[in-house]
């Protein structure tokens, strides 16, 4: 199967979130195949990187939303953990500071969108102003309700200046949910992520299904598409996203620079320099 054709919203798709198994994991049958696959797929990845870096003409804009315990932390540490550093740097979106509300909501995004060559992930994006901000009313509807054609213009300016954009939203039951929640609460060194809000929010489950459907139907684009990825196996979760990055990457056709000087004449230099300096050691 391929993962970015099966998992894909096409645009103007109708959406039920109910249609989409969050425990599907595909052909593979247990974590440890997996898991070379994903150590295969890490290395690609960072060869692509590699080589999106050198050529700085495009960049790649990964999106990661999901409800709360869903996996984005996990997916930024799993999946990107072998993109090296100097080009690849990841962005996340608390809630908006006093300075970031006196601006239209995606000015602190801009901020953050990626530079020629660089691979940018945003952990929570421009979808909190259409997700959170609906379903706890923080503006009225006849606000939020513009924000998908803004955010579609948006994408669409990125897109046409050469940025990749891919959205994952990353699918787990609200019986999974409350499993990670569990074991949070078991594991003192994740105690530090439980919120209160871990539990009130559950009762906006169903609000946040349906904010979810309509932000996935009205902004999946040709340019900027939409992926939801069944997320309750963690591992297969990351399989799925790595798949998705690399065959899209490996399509944008990327190739390093031709080099900018004589290389026969940087050879011939080095091979003098070699040979005078054994002279000078003997």
């Amino acid at each position: 199967m391929s993962y970015s054709k099966d998992f894909r919203i096409g645009p103007d798709a109708k959406v039920r979130l109910k249609d989409f198994d969050p425990g599907f994991a595909g052909k593979h049958e247990d974590k440890k195949a997996a898991l070379e696959r994903i150590e295969h797929l890490r290395q690609r990845m960072d060869d692509l990187q590699d080589e999106l870096y050198a050529e700085h003409k495009r960049s790649l804009l990964i999106c990661l939303q999901a409800l709360d315990a869903g996996g984005k932390d996990g997916v930024v540490r799993h999946v990107f953990r072998s993109m090296n550093p100097e080009g690849c740097r990841v962005a996340s979106f608390k809630e908006p500071s006093k300075e970031e509300l006196d601006h239209d909501f995606l000015w602190r995004i801009e901020h953050q969108t990626p530079r020629r060559g660089e691979v940018v992930i945003f952990n929570r994006s421009h979808y909190e102003d259409v997700l959170i901000v609906r379903v706890h009313e923080l503006v009225p509807k006849k606000v939020w309700s513009k924000r998908y054609e803004q955010i579609n213009d948006f994408e669409r300016r990125l897109a046409s200046n050469g940025t990749q954009i891919l959205k994952f939203f990353l699918h787990i039951s609200k019986e999974e949910q409350l499993q990670r929640f569990k074991q949070r609460l078991d594991d003192p060194s994740r105690q530090w992520k439980i919120s209160e809000a871990d539990y009130t929010e559950r009762e906006c489950w169903s609000d946040y299904i349906r904010a979810y459907e309509d932000a996935l139907r009205k902004c999946s684009t040709a340019d900027a598409p939409w992926f939801v990825i069944p997320a309750n196996h963690k591992w297969f979760r990351d399989l799925a996203v790595s798949e998705i990055i690399v065959e899209t990457m490996e399509k944008l056709g990327i190739s390093r620079p031709e080099p900018t000087v004589d290389i026969a004449e940087i050879r011939r230099k080095y091979h003098q320099t070699v040979k005078e300096e054994a002279v000078k050691k003997r």
